[in-house]
């Protein structure tokens, strides 16, 4: 991480960005400041709004609180005004300008002076990457979490059962390219389901996010889950799926063989679609909390809404890796292969004390989990 850093702010010496929007405004503007409780970036911009003010006397600081209710809405109703994100906070307007965030005294708070008195102030808060688009610096741990989190997810045991049993389904047939378009089918299918899942619970925690008892219920969430993984690596020695028992299975087996052995291949391609998503609900009972807790950690995070979506797309890539490693070994070498369960197991022991470290951190510490 140490080395990544590094990488990131050596390039960002190599650009200029602006700030959230182009104009600029007198002294004498006032100066409205979104904050809330609980929140060390807030902290820290209150010290250096205090002594702006020192330094330019004429200027008034609006403060809000934005758990309170007639705040809050004040804050959405600027945000469509000046067509802003203010899903985070501290949110910081001037006149027709405003910040988002706060990094520090030398960045954004530049930004902030820098709206006050017109002075042409380089910032070096945020990166421009292809692809990703702008990024905060400090948000480098953002991704590797995402990474580690739905790695975690993808070695559940409950979501890998169905495409085992398909994959052999498929190694009986004689047409390949049949394998393939099916094996491939359910895939897309199945990551659509989870796509939907997890925008959800975003949406759900966006809706939510400026209220202080949503961390404590989703702190609580991670301890419950994380307790229950580390259980689960002590009992369940076979990292077996306990949600969907044996007669659940044999149906899902006996709809599969019968979908995959139908002559016309829309049809067959109909049956595969409407069974992944009927699966990966049920499938979804067994990893409700690490995509809960995520999400909830995401939207602590000060970002645009599409980037929200891109994180999304990356959990989904990472958490069926070990899905697409499978099939695609299996379809090109047509034998079945499958992870060891002590794979599934060791991830039960990593994900619970990860669980059980993000519910504590929730609790007592939630602004270390502010990458923004």
């Amino acid at each position: 991480m140490f080395f990544l850093k590094k990488f990131f702010l050596t390039l960002i010496f190599f650009f200029t960005l602006a700030s959230s929007s182009v104009l600029a405004q007198d002294q004498d503007a006032d100066i409205l400041f979104f904050w809330g409780q609980g929140c060390p970036h807030c902290e820290e911009e209150k010290i250096f709004l205090q002594s702006l003010q020192q330094k330019y006397p004429d200027i008034k600081i609006n403060n809000y609180e934005i758990h309170l209710p007639e705040n809050n809405q004040l804050l959405r109703q600027m945000g469509k005004k000046l067509n802003a994100d203010v899903s985070g906070i501290p949110f910081t307007i001037i006149g027709d300008q405003y910040v988002a965030g706060f990094l520090s005294d030398e960045t954004t708070g530049a930004q902030i002076e820098q709206a006050l008195t017109s002075a042409p102030i380089q910032t070096l808060r945020t990166l421009q990457l292809p692809l990703i688009g702008t990024i905060n610096v400090k948000n480098f741990s953002l991704p590797l979490l995402t990474f580690v989190v739905a790695l975690l997810d993808g070695f559940n045991p409950c979501a890998m059962w169905t495409l085992f049993f398909l994959i052999n389904l498929l190694l009986g047939l004689k047409d390949r390219r049949r394998m393939w378009i099916l094996g491939a089918t359910f895939i897309v299918a199945s990551s659509f389901v989870y796509f939907l899942f997890l925008s959800a619970w975003l949406n759900l925690f966006l809706f939510l996010g400026f209220l202080p008892w949503v961390k404590i219920i989703v702190g609580l969430v991670a301890l419950i889950s994380g307790s229950y993984y580390l259980k689960e690596y002590l009992v369940n020695k076979n990292a077996t799926c306990k949600v969907t028992g044996s007669q659940k299975r044999q149906k899902v087996f006996t709809r599969l063989r019968v979908i995959t052995q139908k002559k016309q291949l829309a049809l067959a391609l109909i049956g595969i679609i409407l069974l992944a998503f009927v699966v990966n609900l049920v499938e979804l009972v067994c990893s409700a909390g690490l995509p809960a807790v995520y999400t909830q950690i995401l939207t602590l995070t000060p970002l645009p809404s599409w980037q929200y979506y891109l994180y999304l797309i990356f959990y989904i890539l990472i958490f069926m890796l070990d899905d697409l490693f499978i099939f695609f070994v299996a379809m090109t070498t047509l034998k079945a292969v499958g992870l060891d369960s002590k794979y599934a197991r060791y991830s039960h022991l990593i994900g619970g004390i990860l669980m059980v470290t993000i519910g504590l951190l929730m609790l007592f510490k939630p602004e270390l989990l502010m990458f923004g």
